[in-house]
């Protein structure tokens, strides 16, 4: 691998796929020289390996459906240039007595060669996928991944896992096993928790030791499970499931509907994938006892899975060839500046006006009823406010809007991408307007936070016009009815002066006051004064 290169050049383009018992997955990344990746493409094909259980041979029609797949991911792979295929086969594969036929076909037929791995492995490479996409802190989680073979249990925080394990308790291997009739009965859910009992106990000891109360589902049983309870309540998950946070007792409210319906009930669902219709209730009745069990309080979905371990891994083995510019051990704040790299941002510019928007924030926060929460979204924001000219100068502000909104930011839910994507947007020309299409589709206390937090960044956008750093220092008078800014500069004050008062109309708007703007330069201490619709300069 060159070495050379410099951060915004990738060094090698490669795919993960995951070739689980329900579905394949292939994500495909470029490895950048900082030990960052970028996804550029995603392909996942429903396969259904195991259609009479898992302890069977894998049958012809099976394996059928699993090369045409791969077949689909490999023209995929060449097509986008791809220069090193890694496949891990989990559950089905790794059991079936013919499992070895299927990987020796799968190099003669398609020309991609596949490791089964061990489910202590897989499990631990959920973990650090997990821990990569949501944001953790020292808190003791319990992480799962229900897939169609197995399901991985790990319980750890920020900073190691406690327990990692890999039990075979997939929704397809339980379908077979325990249910026979349609909707579900008593009697069978009765077996299934029984059954978990039984087998739980080992990770039950480790969960009450450390008073765990959250759950982080990752993979397509638990996606599910999270679309179908965001379409029940108000919570927002177009874009993303990522960080898509419920409590409890919302996955309760669908449970009781949903164990009642039949096929064709099911059917109709439009959050459910279609090849999950027949197995995903004993995927909802282990949720519900887990969440019984363990005491379970809130539940956060991570849409990173084994694949995004997979790549993690790679870039661990890798990472002597790669120069580590930054290390960031917090996910959110790592993918915001593997993004800010990626856009070649104006990095002295941008951190200047971070600086002066949280000074603004840190003055007006209870004013303008904000929350500490908001005044990371602001920085984070502030500095990605200009990332848009890595499209063009043109509407720099739309485009950095587009740019956060499909970036698969990390450790972020949402509704907290969507406020940072618009403050950014909203850094100049029009102020948010309801005729605007991303702007409309925020809830009414969202569209207030970007208001709020854009009326912040657009003063302090102003405050460095010049893009050289004038500002030196800021000190702010906050009365009654006015807000006075003094500022001291290295050089003349006026385009400054004029940037900020160009852009105070929403700051005297949401905190409804006059806004006055005092400079004095530090050269020749001149003192200018603006104020709205005032220009006169006055020289003491």
């Amino acid at each position: 691998m060159e070495n050379s290169q410099d951060n915004g050049t990738p060094t090698k383009r490669i795919a993960a796929i995951d070739l689980g018992t329900n579905s394949f997955h292939a994500v495909l990344v470029d490895i950048y020289p900082d030990g960052s990746f970028r996804t550029i493409d995603k392909l996942k094909e429903m396969v259904i390996l195991a259609e009479k259980g898992v302890d069977n041979y894998l049958s012809e029609e099976a394996m059928q459906r699993g090369l045409d797949a791969l077949q689909r991911i490999k023209v995929l792979c060449d097509s986008q240039q791809v220069e090193e295929i890694i496949a891990f086969a989990t559950s089905a594969i790794r059991e079936a007595k013919n499992g070895g036929d299927f990987t020796q076909r799968m190099i003669d037929e398609v020309g991609i060669k596949a490791r089964a791995i061990p489910g202590q492995k897989e499990a631990e490479l959920i973990g650090y996928a997990i821990r990569h996409s949501i944001s953790l802190d020292k808190e003791m989680v319990l992480m799962v991944d229900i897939g169609g073979g197995s399901v991985e249990f790990i319980v750890g925080n920020n900073e190691e896992f406690l327990y990692h394990n890999s039990l075979k308790l997939g929704v397809a291997r339980m379908s077979a096993k325990f249910v026979k009739n349609d909707p579900i009965t008593k009697e069978e859910i009765k077996a299934l928790k029984k059954h978990y009992k039984k087998t739980l106990k080992e990770i039950a000891d480790v969960i009450k030791e450390h008073g765990v109360t959250t759950m982080i589902g990752s993979s397509g049983t638990m996606e599910n499970i999270g679309a179908m309870v965001a379409s029940r309540t108000s919570l927002t998950a177009d874009m993303t499931l990522n960080e898509l946070e419920f409590q409890a007792s919302d996955f309760k409210d669908l449970y009781k509907d949903f164990i009642k319906l039949n096929r064709k009930e099911r059917k109709k669902i439009s959050e459910l994938d279609e090849k999950r219709i027949d197995i995903i209730n004993p995927g909802m009745v282990l949720v519900k006892y887990l969440i019984k069990k363990f005491n379970i309080e809130n539940i956060k979905i991570s849409e990173a899975a084994l694949r995004d371990g997979m790549i993690l891994n790679f870039l661990n083995q890798e990472r002597p060839h790669l120069h580590l510019v930054e290390n960031f051990p917090d996910p959110r704040k790592k993918s915001i500046f593997e993004l800010l790299r990626k856009c070649n941002w104006l990095e002295a510019h941008s951190t200047h006006v971070a600086g002066m928007a949280l000074q603004l924030f840190d003055e007006f926060r209870d004013e303008l009823k904000l929350e500490e929460a908001d005044r990371e979204l602001l920085e984070y924001a502030t500095w990605m406010h200009d990332i848009g000219y890595y499209i063009s100068y043109r509407k720099h502000h739309k485009h950095a809007l587009y740019i956060i909104r499909h970036s698969d930011l990390r450790g972020f839910n949402e509704d907290e991408i969507n406020i940072m994507a618009n403050v950014a947007r909203y850094h100049r020309r029009s102020t948010p307007k309801k005729r605007h299409e991303f702007y409309k589709k925020m809830e009414k206390p969202l569209r207030k936070k970007v208001k709020r937090l854009s009326a912040l960044l657009r003063v302090a956008d102003g405050l460095d016009r010049s893009h050289y750093q004038n500002v030196q220092k800021l000190e702010i008078d906050n009365r009654e009815d006015i807000v006075n800014l003094y500022l001291t500069t290295m050089g003349d004050p006026e385009l400054e002066v004029w940037g900020a008062e160009r852009k105070s109309k929403l700051f005297q708007k949401v905190t409804g006051k006059k806004l006055e703007i005092y400079a004095v330069n530090m050269n020749d201490l001149e003192r200018t004064q603006s104020s709205t619709g005032n220009k006169n300069t006055l020289i003491n």
